[in-house]
């Protein structure tokens, strides 16, 4: 079956005006556009456009109750596709692994916490490994550790020239090596009395120089007097070019900062935050997940496929999903549900049963029975399976 589906864009603070509507082809409009998803996911399922092929459901969570065939009799919908546009600093956060998932659900069940409660970390017993592909030429964000001399180079450039070098030496110090600056940030959240004077000095020094340093800047500046400033300091700093990649498995501290991408995940909630957001932060609860060593930044790199096009696709079993770029022709095999999202130009789809069409702004569900899908046309077309 092929099954066009589509949703509205979530407006969340941090998005950008009109980005989403603008990439898709739709109508201009100033309003915040943050994320589009694409999915079953009971926060925001999409919308069935031919709700009578699937007895007459409305939206794809209900369609996924109704119809086993649409997820291969699983049950469950294995993924969640989101076109996201980010005008500001998204929270800084990372993901449990599966066991860690589980574990937390059951443990946060057990104490009588409610699933929807602000307080609660796991709302669900999975994780939430994410990759996501820039399509504006460029996708700024942080993510993993970057090397304790690098980090602490800038602390010092930040704090010298206004005199600050005292009050940033017991970070400074706690920098000891590749192995410790997660061990750092995990401190920067734990409340301790030297830390406030740290983010202050770092605040006061960038403020003096904003052209130097003009994302630490911003981000003081949107969230002043938040351990996060100092926090962000000591995670790469990354700039996609339009189709480059992060993959962001368990453990791994990130934020994305300004830009609009394709991004693909494991449907989950499962988010623990460490900064820069006025939601909930349990840092005992992140230093429990965090990756904690400086390693190299993330970056997936795509593959090609055998009939054309590329497809992102992590080497982690726990994300178990690929994510194909095409842009003139593909054969992907399905060993489960595909959405196929056309951000220009049109393709042909075929499956073993079925064929149709999809154009700018255009989604379709495919679903594991076909087999496979056989894409042709011009644009850029993303396939999730």
């Amino acid at each position: 079956m092929l099954l066009t589906i589509g949703n509205a864009p979530r407006d969340y603070a941090w998005g950008r005006r009109g980005a989403i509507s603008a990439l898709l082809g739709l109508p201009d409009t100033d309003a915040v556009e943050a994320e589009l998803w694409l999915g079953a996911h009971p926060g925001s399922p999409s919308r069935v456009l031919e709700p009578e092929a699937v007895g007459g459901a409305e939206d794809l969570a209900l369609a996924v109750e109704a119809v086993p065939e649409l997820t291969g009799g699983t049950g469950r919908f294995p993924f969640l596709l989101k076109v996201l546009a980010a005008g500001a600093p998204l929270s800084l956060q990372a993901h449990p692994t599966a066991a860690q998932a589980r574990e937390g659900f059951e443990r946060e069940n057990a104490a009588g916490i409610p699933v929807d409660a602000p307080n609660r970390n796991y709302r669900d017993p999975y994780p939430k490994p994410e990759l996501i592909v820039a399509v504006s030429e460029r996708f700024e964000a942080l993510s993993g550790f970057r090397p304790a001399a690098e980090a602490s180079r800038e602390i010092v450039e930040i704090a010298a020239p206004i005199g600050a070098q005292d009050a940033v030496l017991p970070l400074l110090r706690r920098l000891a090596d590749d192995e410790s600056v997660g061990d750092a940030f995990v401190w920067l959240l734990s409340g301790a009395p030297e830390v406030p004077a740290i983010v202050e000095a770092i605040g006061r020094g960038v403020a003096a120089d904003p052209l130097r340093h003009p994302h630490a800047a911003w981000i003081s500046g949107l969230y002043p007097g938040d351990p996060g400033i100092v926090g962000a300091l000591l995670l790469h700093h990354v700039a996609l070019a339009r189709g480059e990649a992060l993959y962001l498995p368990a453990g791994n501290v990130h934020a994305y900062l300004d830009g609009v991408g394709i991004e693909l995940m494991v449907a989950s909630d499962n988010v623990l935050r460490g900064g820069l957001t006025p939601k909930h932060v349990d840092a005992a609860e992140l230093a429990r997940v965090l990756h904690r060593a400086a390693g190299p930044v993330p970056l997936l790199e795509p593959r090609p496929l055998p009939e054309g096009g590329v497809e992102y696709r992590p080497e982690d079993p726990e994300a178990g999903f690929g994510l194909a770029l095409v842009e003139t022709a593909a054969l992907l095999p399905l060993s489960g549900p595909a959405i196929a999202l056309c951000i220009e130009g049109a393709f042909a789809l075929s499956g073993a049963a079925s064929t149709g069409g999809i154009a700018r702004g255009e989604a379709v569900l495919v679903t594991p029975d076909e087999g496979e899908l056989r894409v042709s046309g011009a644009g850029r077309l993303f396939v999730a399976r």
